[in-house]
């Protein structure tokens, strides 16, 4: 295999762009980051910072790691700035259309042998490979959140990805100190496939009154051991992206079971997204969350 990943571009500074950032730097990649906005790149450099400053404080590497991992990352909101990385990962919202038109714009700029991937954690790989120039060296590289902490990549072929796209794709997520699951390419893949239908499940159970939001929360962490109940990860996780995930599954699927619960649309609808504008399910404002229902 001649081709070899020693650069990567990551388009979008928010939450997952600037957790990937940060694994790459860490691994020895170079990284530029990249987003529409300079301010949002600033802020997505400063996150990555203090996300350091916390690990190296847990002893989980050096004062000296994290210094030549900073050094690695350039941030810029100039998509020619994107033209000599080997792998580019596209990092934006959860909306077909947006991530097309990134692909659209940057494919230009590209070199030919650069891989493409997506971080999409639910729309078709397939389709979007379709909309590029190089189908078959696009791939979806699913991080999970927050990347810095979590273990799994969902690796997802489209049809007309290559054996050495692949493969390519495998070693990289390796080198990250990553686990790689093989996904095939249907709506939502693993993960969310199975998470967010019990997300909106446990919507639905606040929704019909069956529990309090506090009451369902505490009965999924203490009787099913999960780490944080179905309604404080929805709030993590964003309001607006479980209901992409949702609504994705379910024109993908049409399936019933999958329709999103009519008490998600109409938060999304209040713009309470959950922590990222400091109301969901719970009300961030204060000293500590407080239920909103």
């Amino acid at each position: 295999m001649a081709f070899e990943i020693k650069s990567v571009g990551i388009i979008g500074a928010g939450q997952m762009g600037n957790g990937i950032a940060h694994v790459c730097a860490l691994a020895g990649y170079d990284v530029v980051l990249n987003d529409l906005e300079i301010d949002r790149v600033k802020s997505g450099l400063a996150t990555i910072n203090g996300n350091m400053v916390r690990q190296v404080a847990k002893g989980l590497y050096s004062e000296d790691d994290k210094q030549s991992a900073l050094t690695r990352i350039r941030g810029t909101d100039q998509t020619t700035d994107l033209a000599d990385v080997d792998l580019l990962i596209e990092a934006a919202v959860e909306k077909e259309e947006v991530k097309r038109k990134i692909f659209a714009t940057v494919c230009p700029f590209l070199k030919p042998e650069t891989i493409l991937a997506t971080n999409t954690s639910s729309i078709s790989i397939t389709r979007l490979a379709a909309s590029t120039d190089r189908p078959e060296r696009f791939i979806g590289i699913h991080f999970m959140n927050p990347v810095p902490l979590m273990q799994l990549v969902e690796l997802v072929r489209g049809i007309a990805t290559e054996d050495e796209t692949f493969e390519l794709a495998k070693l990289f997520v390796t080198r990250l100190g990553k686990t790689y699951a093989v996904a095939e390419d249907f709506p939502a893949f693993m993960v969310n496939r199975i998470l967010l239908p019990m997300i909106n499940e446990a919507i639905y159970t606040l929704y019909e009154g069956v529990g309090s939001v506090d009451a369902i929360d505490t009965a999924m962490r203490l009787g099913a051991n999960h780490p944080m109940g179905p309604l404080q990860l929805a709030d993590f996780i964003g309001l607006d992206t479980c209901l992409s995930i949702m609504q994705v599954l379910h024109e993908g699927l049409a399936d019933s079971k999958y329709r999103p619960c009519p008490l998600l649309v109409k938060y999304v609808e209040a713009g309470w997204l959950g922590r990222k504008t400091q109301r969901g399910f719970y009300d961030y404002r204060g000293e500590k969350p407080v239920p909103t229902r």
